[in-house]
C-alpha cells in the first residue's frame, strides 16, 4: 500500500510539472487565433475554452490563484530569494516568484487531499489517514524545491564545463583584432548553452546602454560560479587599468583549463570510493549467489543437509 501510495504521489507531481510546462511552451493565444480563424463558422466564447488543453483550463487557473494567496502572506524577501534561485536555475518556464509558490501550495494541497481521499474510501482509521495525507503534502510542497536545486546543479555544472572552451574562442577572437563586446558575440552565436545565453544577454544589455561592468557583475550574480565570478572580476579590473585584455583572457585561459582537468583528476580519484558501495552490496551478493548456489544444491540433494538438521 506505501508503494502504491509513493508511486500514486510522485505521478501526481510529475503530471503538475509536466502540465505546466506545456503551457509555458505553448503560446496559447497565437494558437487560439489560429483556431478561429480556420474555422467556417463563428465559435462561441465557450467552445474556444473548452477547445483549450486541460493544462490551460485547469493547472494554470490553479497556479495563479496560488499565488495569489502566496503574493498576500509570504514576505518580499522570501519572493526575492525565490526569484534569485530561479534565475540561478536560467528561469525555467519563465516562472516568478509567486507562480513557484503558487505552483508548491497546489501540490501540497492536491496531493495531500488526493492521498487522505483515497486511505478515506480504503477504510483506514483517521491516525493514519492522517500520517500518510501529510507526508504527500509535505512530499508535493518540498518536491518543486528539489526539482528546482537540480536545475541549479545542473545549470552551474553546464556552465563550469563550458568556460574554458568559451575563454578560448574569446581570446582568439581578441587576439585576432576583435574587441571584447564582439568576442562575446561569437561566442554566444557560436554555442547554445547556458554560458552563450547569459554571454547574448550581457551584450543585449550593453546595446541598451548599460555599462559593460554592471552587465557583467549580473551575470555572474545569476551563476554564482566561482569561476566566472574571478574571470569577471579580471575583466573590470583590465577594463578599469587600461591593462591588455588579451594577456588577461590568455592567463585565464590557462587557469580555467588547469582547473578543468584538476576537476577531471579529483572525480577519477573518486570513482574507486564511489564504486564500493554497488560492488559491496549489490555486485558480490549476485557473484556469492552464482558461485555458492550449485554446491549448496548439490549439498542439499546429497542428503548432508537433512543429517546436519537431525
Amino acid at each position: 500500500m506505501l508503494v502504491v501510495l509513493f508511486i500514486v504521489v510522485l505521478a501526481g507531481i510529475a503530471l503538475v510539472v509536466v502540465g505546466m510546462v506545456r503551457s509555458r511552451s505553448q503560446d496559447t493565444i497565437q494558437d487560439r487565433l489560429m483556431e478561429y480563424s480556420g474555422r467556417a463558422e463563428v465559435a462561441s466564447l465557450e467552445e474556444l475554452e473548452l477547445s483549450q488543453p486541460f493544462s490551460q483550463r485547469i493547472l494554470v487557473p490553479m497556479i495563479d490563484a496560488g499565488a495569489q494567496f502566496v503574493t498576500r502572506f509570504t514576505p518580499q524577501q522570501t519572493l526575492e530569494q525565490t526569484r534569485h534561485r530561479l534565475e540561478l536555475a536560467g528561469n525555467p518556464n519563465n516562472w516568478s516568484a509567486a507562480e513557484f509558490w503558487g505552483l508548491r501550495v497546489v501540490a501540497t494541497v492536491v496531493l495531500g487531499g488526493l492521498i487522505f481521499l483515497l486511505m478515506s474510501l480504503s477504510g483506514q482509521p483517521f491516525g493514519k489517514r492522517l500520517l500518510l495525507g501529510g507526508s504527500a503534502a509535505l512530499i508535493g510542497f518540498l518536491y518543486p524545491q528539489i526539482w528546482l536545486n537540480s536545475k541549479i546543479r545542473s545549470r552551474q555544472a553546464a556552465i563550469i564545463k563550458a568556460l574554458p572552451d568559451a575563454l578560448d574562442l574569446l581570446t582568439i577572437c581578441v587576439e585576432a583584432g576583435l574587441g571584447f563586446d564582439a568576442a562575446m558575440q561569437r561566442v554566444s552565436e557560436k554555442w547554445d548553452d547556458p554560458l552563450s545565453q547569459e554571454f547574448g544577454r550581457v551584450i543585449r544589455e550593453i546595446g541598451l546602454g548599460r555599462a559593460r561592468r554592471d552587465g557583467l557583475r549580473d551575470m555572474a550574480d545569476r551563476m554564482e560560479v566561482p569561476d566566472v565570478t574571478s574571470f569577471v572580476a579580471a575583466i573590470i579590473q583590465t577594463e578599469q587599468l587600461g591593462v591588455s585584455i588579451a594577456k588577461v583572457l590568455r592567463i585565464q585561459s590557462d587557469q580555467m583549463r588547469i582547473k578543468r582537468r584538476q576537476r577531471a583528476e579529483e572525480k577519477a580519484h573518486q570513482a574507486p570510493i564511489k564504486m564500493l558501495f554497488p560492488l559491496v552490496f549489490l555486485i558480490f551478493p549476485t557473484i556469492y549467489i552464482v558461485l555458492l548456489g550449485p554446491a549448496i544444491l548439490t549439498v542439499m540433494e546429497s542428503g548432508l543437509g537433512g543429517v546436519t538438521g537431525g
